[in-house]
């Protein structure tokens, strides 16, 4: 078992001001073994900080010409670990501003002693009275979203104390994200990949309202959510397509036999969309490696298609008009249920168990 002061400390920095020094001195005393910091093309003001830093013999500076994001900041230090530190258990990422203390890092990092496999978050309480309005609501927001698009339930999903084993830094490098969706893209890869995420209590704290955040709440957020309006654009396309095709049915077969036109359309409908979805679920949204999908997918679609011809045949025998507009309810109410059991069963990632044993 390696000590905790063999683990790294990761930094990415953009613009920082006289903490960040402060900060690795802390760092430094606490005995951690090495500092990765990544100048992520700040302004030549900040040049001086950065040659201090340089002059401490545990710390080394990388270098980014330009601003590359955050996301990008990390890879480039993961990369570095990859190649000069690949005996050590693991590395902790912090942000640069003094909002992770020493003693939170401890913790984090004895966490990630005790599962070397997992993901440790070191995770901040956002019912407390001094959390800025905009950090409460985005990560409340965003956590909401996550668990119900993922299945990942995390009370801080956008922590960037987080404490990550060795093991899977090439998973890490090969996850998409420059700016901050590369955390939440971070977030999938373990659901992805079956890793646990385990999490600690940390302080929370907020530096002037936290106005050195270079966190754009409408750009960056936008970049966080797209991963999951890929499956609201997918789903309802082909829900869309589901309703064209079935009022088409309903049209041509209402007069023909009016007492069995709406499950019949249901049927014609569903066919012909069901195999678009399952396409596009398995292989952009999910992005799974699972067998037997297809059988599983059509399985479920029998299952919610029955429900779905039912329930708007009882609901219209019963008011005699608007069976368009009351599948439309019916159908969004399943969607909601059909995209948790796809992604907890149709298209749950199976474990790769060679790459367990490695890791182990």
């Amino acid at each position: 078992m390696k000590s905790i002061i063999d683990m790294v400390i990761v930094i990415p920095a953009y613009n920082p001001d006289e903490k960040l020094k402060m900060l690795v001195d802390d760092i430094m005393a606490a005995h951690f073994s090495r500092v990765i910091v990544v100048n992520d093309g700040s302004k030549e003001e900040c040049a001086g900080i950065f040659r201090e830093l340089e002059g401490i013999d545990e710390c080394v500076v990388l270098h980014h010409s330009v601003n590359q994001g955050k996301g990008q900041a990390l890879k480039t230090a993961f990369a570095y670990f990859k190649d000069h530190y690949h005996d050590s258990l693991g590395l902790i990422t912090i942000d640069s501003d003094g909002q992770h203390t020493v003693e939170d890092m401890k913790k984090v990092a004895a966490k990630l002693e005790g599962h070397p496999n997992s993901l440790v978050l070191g995770s901040r309480n956002f019912s407390e009275e001094n959390i800025p309005l905009r950090s409460r609501f985005g990560n409340n927001l965003t956590k909401v979203v996550v668990k119900f698009a993922s299945g990942i339930n995390v009370s801080d999903t956008q922590t960037g104390l987080r404490g990550i084993p060795a093991v899977y830094v090439d998973d890490l490098l090969e996850v998409k994200g420059d700016r901050y969706e590369y955390e939440m893209n971070m977030l999938l890869e373990c659901k992805k990949k079956n890793i646990k995420i385990e999490e600690v209590n940390i302080k929370t704290i907020y530096i002037e309202e936290n106005k050195s955040s270079h966190f754009n709440p409408i750009k960056d957020s936008i970049k966080i959510y797209s991963v999951f309006l890929k499956f609201i654009v997918s789903s309802f396309a082909s829900f869309g397509v589901d309703i064209l095709l079935f009022t088409f049915f309903a049209l041509m077969l209402k007069d023909t036999i009016p007492e069995s036109f709406i499950i019949v359309s249901t049927v014609l409908a569903r066919v012909l969309s069901s195999f678009i979805n399952f396409m596009i679920n398995r292989n952009v949204v999910f992005q799974s490696n699972s067998s037997h999908t297809m059988i599983k997918y059509y399985a479920l679609s029998i299952v919610q298609m029955g429900i779905s011809a039912l329930a708007v045949q009882y609901i219209y025998s019963a008011v005699s008009s608007g069976e368009v507009f009351i599948k439309i309810i019916v159908d969004s109410l399943l969607f909601l249920v059909s995209f948790v059991i796809q992604r907890e069963w149709v298209f749950k990632n199976e474990v790769d168990r060679s790459e367990l044993l490695n890791h182990e």
